[in-house]
């Protein structure tokens, strides 16, 4: 009989709970362990970056095993089960997922296996704290972030898990990996290795400054530990037994409650992932997205609007967004457009080589307002402002918009009221932003009784 491993999205080999718990079964039961790997059926719906990014980091992984991973692409259960009859296998390991599609893979997983005599063992988390935990003290769930976090911080604390590889026999890999899309130019770099150097070059770089810096698009004050966060090359266990009690490290703990307390609400509100945290939103007047002009020109970066279209650009370019300019465009797509938030969540999904879905979903509500905010939609931002502000020399804006680069300094926000100002083929805006502001929230009392 052999044991088998399935990872999922914790594609690495330290602090790694399920796999630690799948190392001692095979070491006690004397029973050989296989490691697998399934490129599900939506894995071709993906962006060529993202379909790459996580090519390399699954390569990486199976380069770091002793024997290597097995893969398989197509239904993940039966995949596995395939797997399991090849190799003869009693029981199958993985991390437990707590995000809506996760769950019903995990479900979907266990009743085959089970129709099969084969046991799913579901160990720990990708997260600090696993959702679910965190309650007040009637038992109820938390639907406000500070609360939360003030008691998640009683849960963390917690020392990494070490894995010892060598200790058990591996059965040798099989299989081939997906090629890597050719319509992707960008060199992508990732592994555990790498995500922990990444977190030592931050701890030195950026980490004193974080409070300060992380809004700023045009410096490179934020952790980029997000993508490893999302494919589980780093758990974030590891990052918070080195975390002192800085400002800057502060900041960071909190960030790293952010997504745990997005991943909390999914998992109580698995409906969100797609639909409304609070349904009064349904009945808002939203513009369709058919052969919307307005909607292809957020997408590929072409609004007139420099912050947003710096934004959409670096997506497409690098399967990456700072988090700022993630709200600046979801404020744009919501609140100018007038275009439902669910539309830019799915192609965040499609590009973001850090997709996580909990943080995606929740996010995108909580700029398009109906989210857990206590008091959000009349947030609206204005993209112009938050250009000046967040990169006030508009470096990020030139970095990401080759015909804006003639234009110095922090007026390359404002290029249509320069005389040489779009001579280079930038588009004057799309729309008026305090007209479409005004449009917002006249739609928002609309559905206020």
């Amino acid at each position: 009989m052999t044991l088998l491993f399935w990872f999922r999205r914790d594609l690495r080999v330290q602090d790694n709970e399920a796999l630690s718990a799948a190392v001692s079964r095979a070491q006690s039961d004397k029973q050989p362990l296989a490691a697998g790997f399934v490129f599900g059926e939506d894995f071709q719906n993906l962006s060529p970056i993202r379909r790459n990014s996580l090519i390399t980091s699954v390569k990486s992984l199976s380069d770091s095993l002793p024997e290597g991973l097995i893969f398989r692409s197509g239904n993940v259960a039966a995949s596995l089960l395939s797997i399991c009859k090849d190799l003869d296998v009693s029981v199958v390991y993985a991390t437990r997922s707590f995000d809506t599609h996760g769950m019903l893979e995990q479900s979907a997983v266990a009743e085959l296996l089970y129709g099969a005599g084969i046991s799913l063992q579901l160990v720990g988390s990708n997260y600090a704290v696993q959702p679910g935990t965190v309650r007040k003290d009637d038992e109820s769930t938390l639907r406000v972030y500070t609360p939360f976090y003030k008691r998640w911080v009683q849960f963390i604390g917690q020392r990494p898990i070490e894995v010892k590889t060598e200790s058990v026999s591996w059965v040798a890999g099989s299989g081939e990996l997906p090629e890597l899309s050719q319509d992707c130019t960008m060199k992508i770099q990732a592994s555990e290795a790498y995500a922990l150097d990444t977190w030592r070059r931050f701890q030195k770089r950026a980490l004193r400054d974080y409070s300060e810096n992380r809004n700023r698009t045009d410096l490179s004050g934020t952790s980029h530990l997000s993508h490893a966060l999302a494919h589980g090359e780093i758990h974030p266990r590891t990052l918070l037994a080195e975390l002192g009690d800085s400002p800057g490290e502060e900041v960071f703990r909190k960030e790293l409650a952010w997504r745990e307390f997005y991943a909390d609400v999914l998992f109580h509100n698995p409906h969100t992932y797609d639909g409304y945290y609070e349904p009064r939103f349904e009945k808002m007047r939203y513009d369709s997205a058919e052969n919307n002009s307005k909607l292809e020109a957020w997408k590929t970066g072409n609004t007139g609007y420099p912050i947003v279209d710096a934004a959409m650009r670096q997506l497409l370019t690098t399967g990456w967004m700072h988090n700022r300019s993630r709200m600046i465009v979801a404020s744009f797509l919501v609140k100018d457009l007038h275009i439902e938030w669910q539309i830019g969540a799915r192609w965040f999904e499609k590009w973001l080589t850090d997709f996580d879905p909990a943080s995606n979903s929740h996010g995108w509500q909580w700029t398009a307002g109906c989210g857990t905010d206590a008091s959000p939609y009349y947030r609206v931002f204005n993209p112009t402002l938050q250009g000046y502000k967040f990169d006030p020399n508009g470096d990020y804006v030139r970095k990401y918009i080759p015909e804006l680069r003639h234009i110095a300094g922090a007026e390359v926000h404002e290029p249509w009221k320069l005389i040489d100002g779009l001579q280079n083929g930038y588009p004057a805006p799309i729309l008026d932003h305090s007209l479409e502001r005004d449009e917002s929230l006249a739609r928002l009392e609309e559905i206020k009784g």
